[in-house]
């Protein structure tokens, strides 16, 4: 295949753009050097491109379930994905978000842009699943590239449920995951978390997710939204299947820009029900929250804190004042990152080293710049903000979010040299009902309001863990517990230990 050739008014047009002044005479000229170098994309084409590993049969590609095949929505596909027939995580059955690459099963990440693509490559995740003798029995729904906190704009209809309560929300990108798990339709599942989507829905659904250390599980083969955002991590019933699945999926693949330094541990191992020397920091900034927190939430809360004390734990309060501007800092960097990144990067962008799943850089590339309409409310908000910032400011306030982001950071730091965890709600409040209409305001109000809590930490990247802690007006509680770095195994002791004092 040619590479076709620029032409006049093509290159007068990006001239136009960057203010190169480009006179016709010069356009001409340079129309004449550009279409030169166009040779080297000759050659590029001529050679193989890579691929991600497909070391396993599809047993059954599947269908799209309905009706009572799908009782709470929850699931974007279903089909059958035998593992190894031995392994730790052999006769369990597994979900993958509709976000994840899985060879010859449709991927939408619930949005009609993404209608009839089909990748050919299996995501790292999906090998060390299937390594770990994993069966893989369907891809869950998403809201619309899972740039959601609620769970609005899942295509196509009906979208997941919670399992409390149809007429509420089931929370965030995730939600697909955390329902199938919370139903018992599958063992465990696999999550993403940007802005708080394994916990969110793990919290409104009922179920336990944990997003390790940024970089810990590889990214690799995974439709992104912003690189330093971007985190995968499992959702199961209990704290064990947690740590049991975090094992098989952690450590460094070698082709994720995401990854630095990678530490691993025996997280299985590290579980105890004796909590004797654990120090707990009650995050001040976590509760209370303006026009934002419900009362019944905080209580059921320091109510499992107490619980955690009597096992061993010695809880006292500890304050983090810029955990309040920590929402304002994801959002600087949410609109103007998953900009460049999502949208105008094709999926991935350049600058970084690694595996591009051209693919679907491809098949994305192409159909966004035909069905732009088809975008979601959410992120068509998101790209008019991020754009015009980028364009009118330089890019000046998504580098000053990224520099006060570090200092975020290490303020969790310095309060995770006192404590072994952070402790907070999850979620301010419990599942919200469903948008009574489809207007701009009540979409995003459904979909954008409860990221107090759990995206301040997808930008400082600590390990943080939902854990469910009962119900209030027969909803879910969850409560969110946040490590040190590379200190999952902490985490998942302090999480399993609450769930075995509970019974």
């Amino acid at each position: 295949m040619s590479v076709k050739r620029p032409g006049i008014d093509t290159l007068a047009a990006i001239s136009d753009y960057y203010g190169f002044d480009l006179s016709f005479e010069e356009l001409g000229e340079f129309q004449s050097a550009v279409a030169g170098s166009m040779a080297i994309y000759d050659r590029l084409d001529e050679l193989a491109d890579e691929s991600l590993p497909v070391n396993y049969p599809r047993a059954d590609m599947g269908y799209r379930p309905v009706g009572d095949d799908n009782p709470l929505n929850g699931w974007a596909w279903k089909c059958s994905v035998p593992g190894a027939e031995e392994g730790p995580l052999a006769g369990r059955t597994v979900a993958l978000k509709d976000n994840i690459a899985l060879a010859g099963i449709p991927m939408m990440n619930g949005s009609p842009i993404m209608e009839g693509f089909v990748p050919r490559e299996d995501a790292t995740v999906v090998t060390r699943l299937l390594d770990a003798g994993a069966h893989i029995i369907g891809k869950t729904a998403v809201p619309a590239f899972c740039f959601d906190g609620g769970g609005c704009t899942g295509y196509p209809e009906p979208q997941p449920v919670n399992p409390h309560d149809r007429e509420r929300l089931a929370g965030a990108s995730s939600n697909g995951s955390a329902v199938v798990v919370t139903n018992g339709e599958v063992d465990m599942a696999l999550g993403g978390d940007q802005g708080g989507s394994i916990r969110l829905p793990a919290s409104w659904s009922g179920c336990y997710g944990i997003k390790g250390t940024h970089g810990l599980v590889p990214y690799t083969g995974i439709f992104p939204i912003e690189l330093t955002l971007d985190h995968v991590g499992p959702i199961a019933r209990t704290a064990e299947d947690c740590a049991r699945m975090l094992e098989v999926l952690a450590g460094s693949d070698g082709l994720d820009p995401r990854q630095y330094d990678v530490r691993t541990a025996k997280y299985t191992e590290s579980l105890s029900e004796d909590l004797t020397g654990i120090r707990i920091g009650i995050l001040r900034e976590g509760f209370g929250i303006a026009g934002v927190s419900e009362s019944d939430v905080d209580a059921a809360v320091k109510e499992a804190i107490s619980v955690l004390e009597k096992v061993g734990a010695r809880a006292t309060e500890v304050s983090v004042p810029m955990h309040n501007d920590g929402l304002a800092l994801w959002s600087a960097i949410a609109f103007e990152g998953a900009t460049e990144l999502m949208v105008r990067g094709d999926g991935y962008g350049t600058n970084w080293r690694g595996h591009y799943s051209t693919q679907l850089m491809d098949f994305y590339g192409r159909a966004r710049r035909a069905r732009g309409h088809d975008f979601s409310d959410t992120v068509k908000m998101t790209v008019l903000a991020g754009h015009y910032m980028s364009e009118q400011y330089n890019r000046h306030y998504y580098g000053k979010a990224q520099n006060i982001g570090r200092r975020l950071a290490r303020d969790y730091d310095n309060a995770l040299q006192e404590y072994d965890l952070l402790i907070m709600p999850t979620t301010a409040m419990k599942a919200v009902k469903r948008p009574a209409d489809k207007s701009l305001n009540s979409t995003l109000a459904g979909a954008l309001s409860n990221l107090h809590n759990t995206a301040p930490f997808d930008i400082s990247g600590h390990p943080a863990m939902s854990v469910p802690v009962g119900f209030s007006e027969g909803l879910p509680v969850g409560m969110q517990l946040v490590g040190r770095r590379w200190d999952e195994a902490t985490v998942l002791k302090v999480a399993h230990a609450y769930q075995v004092a509970i019974g």
